[in-house]
């Protein structure tokens, strides 16, 4: 079967149609709530976060789909309210890969940049909006670009595959050994796991807190360690490929959240969006993380 954004998209909103209860109805309302999930699924994998362009664009070219969308839909609106349903289509998606049940997995984070300029942080701070992002947001420094960042920091539990396990967004001052932990308390699975990580991932008492958990931590050792180590380059660089798709493909660092739930819808969007893709390649004999010709 032909891969092409028109089969992701009827995909998800089959899903999201058999999963989400049928509202009542409502006039003013064009377009249900499994489309509006859908919608989102389109604008993270079409990797355009500008609301309005995506809307005009999706008018033009997914007006076959859904023909009653027209750019009063209030979509981005509809989207925000909707979180938690795209978290749990997420995890529904998730559950249907091979790697929902996969005993190896790869955690890290990466930085949520919410701002770059000094005087966008002064406004944010001083800013009267309920939820804003300023409230959660704070400085953090990302090792691997060398420099601060103002946001939030996004940590993950993945499958090699790509599949998501769990997630957690948190300051980025929080230690990122203390939400590995939460994540491994709530991760879903069947029995023992290995845990491969960078070398921030080091401590003793972590490592035991995490064997009461059934979780092995595998990480490169430090130079102040003695020995050699393992050699686990070629799979830490699988969870930075999986990280290079969600920002390249699916614009994760240019979200345009401005208040804190947008932010969490449009992260959960385009995490649902991978875990669609990543279920229907594996239902497709295709490499999971194999997502250009959903939007070729």
């Amino acid at each position: 079967m032909l891969a092409d954004l028109d089969l992701l998209l009827i995909s998800v909103f089959c899903t999201a149609d058999d999963l989400l209860p049928q509202r009542p109805g409502n006039a003013r309302r064009s377009l249900t709530d499994a489309e509006v999930v859908t919608l989102c699924v389109a604008q993270s994998i079409m990797g355009i976060p500008s609301d309005e362009r995506f809307v005009k664009t999706a008018v033009k070219r997914l007006g076959h789909l859904f023909p009653a969308l027209t750019s009063r839909s209030g979509f981005h609106k509809r989207r925000d309210r909707l979180a938690d349903t795209i978290e749990a289509l997420m995890a529904t998606f998730a559950s249907q890969s091979p790697g929902w049940q996969d005993d190896v997995l790869l955690v890290d984070s990466t930085p949520v940049e919410c701002a770059r300029s000094r005087e966008t942080v002064k406004r944010a701070g001083a800013s009267s909006l309920g939820g804003a992002i300023a409230d959660a947001a704070d400085y953090g420094y990302c090792a691997s670009h060398s420099r601060f960042f103002w946001g939030l920091r996004l940590h993950t539990l993945m499958a090699p595959d790509g599949t998501p396990r769990a997630m957690a967004l948190t300051s980025p001052k929080a230690s990122e050994r203390e939400v590995c932990l939460g994540l491994l308390a709530r991760v879903n699975r069947h029995g023992p796991i290995t845990v491969i990580g960078d070398k921030g991932y080091a401590g003793r008492d972590f490592q035991r807190q995490a064997a009461d958990l059934e979780a092995l931590i595998v990480r490169p050792r430090r130079k102040d360690e003695p020995g050699r180590g393992l050699h686990l380059a070629p799979i830490r660089q699988r969870i930075e490929s999986i990280y290079w798709t969600a920002k390249d493909i699916l614009t994760l660092e240019r979200h345009g959240a401005r208040t804190l739930r947008g932010l969490r819808a449009r992260i959960a969007s385009r995490f649902l969006a991978l875990a669609a893709a990543v279920t229907l390649n594996h239902q497709l004999g295709r490499p999971p993380r194999t997502l250009t010709d959903y939007i070729a």
